[in-house]
């Protein structure tokens, strides 16, 4: 019987392995695509912002609201969540980023007081307001907003899905000591340290093909993983203070939305504070 099992078992783990890179590289291959145009990237955002919306409100629920209020409170909340961070982004395509930040603030309290009828975690519901939305406004920002915005946001995302690639793989295959147990139980230190120095080598290298500065890259590639990573575990407290394990199962071998942007959410923020805040060259060479 053990002799049947195994070879059972490892089929279904090299066929997860095959979801997961397969939808991995779609996934890829459409963010790359909507960027090459500023619109259809502020687009994308927003209707990757719907379904994260969705996601993060059934998350937060309470056990006796779930009960209790069945699906309809549930739309209510995704509609204004997802309807104020629409708005905010027309607002900062419009040149109005500042009032997109107070359109989310209002929605906050919009959310909270929904919440508190419904003794919903009211809290954590308004929270999914900043949480989805100065991620969504930073990253077109960074698109739209600057003169090499297509560079930066791809630069970007070569970071976290270097991070994300290289924790998968040098977790898998050196594996060792799991660095937060109690809340990625799969995260372990080799795969942190060997995400890093992966999201290192490729941003060095492509801002090499730039024809730029790849040392400054590199470390910088290296250290800007630490909001990759800081992002990810943040959403995996989240998960683990609600008792789930997955945000959602939209995406075949990743998990929810959630669960894929989870890098990208305190990533893009932390790059939109260096370009904009402190007017730094992420690019390390060229007009930023």
């Amino acid at each position: 019987m053990i002799m049947e099992t195994q070879p059972a078992s490892a089929r279904r783990s090299g066929l997860e392995w095959f979801r997961r890179v397969l939808f991995g590289l779609l996934l890829i291959a459409i963010a790359i695509t909507v960027l090459f145009r500023p619109l259809w990237f502020a687009a994308a955002a927003v209707l990757a912002s719907l379904f994260a919306a969705h996601e993060w409100h059934r998350l937060v629920r309470a056990p006796a609201a779930v009960h209790a209020a069945a699906h309809r409170p549930l739309h209510v909340q995704t509609a204004v969540t997802a309807l104020a961070i629409a708005i905010a982004i027309m607002l900062l395509l419009a040149g109005y980023g500042w009032a997109g930040i107070a359109v989310l603030a209002l929605s906050a309290v919009v959310s909270y007081v929904l919440a508190t009828r419904l003794a919903d975690n009211p809290l954590w519901h308004a929270a999914g307001l900043f949480y989805l939305g100065l991620p969504a406004l930073a990253i077109v920002a960074l698109r739209i907003q600057q003169e090499q915005g297509l560079q930066t946001v791809l630069g970007l995302f070569l970071i976290v899905w270097a991070t994300d690639t290289g924790a998968f793989f040098f977790g898998k295959l050196i594996g060792g000591p799991r660095m937060v147990p109690h809340l990625s139980p799969g995260k372990t230190w080799a795969g942190t340290v060997g995400g890093s120095f992966t999201a290192a080598i490729v941003y060095g290298l492509y801002i090499g093909v730039l024809g730029f500065h790849m040392l400054p890259a590199m470390v910088f590639g290296l250290l800007f993983s630490v909001t990759a990573h800081v992002g990810d575990l943040l959403e995996s407290a989240v998960k683990r203070h609600f008792g789930k394990k997955d945000s959602g199962a939209m995406i075949p071998g990743h998990g929810g939305v959630l669960d894929r942007m989870d890098s990208t959410i305190l990533a893009s923020v932390a790059m939109a504070v260096l370009v904009f805040g402190f007017h730094l060259n992420p690019l390390f060479g060229g007009q930023s």
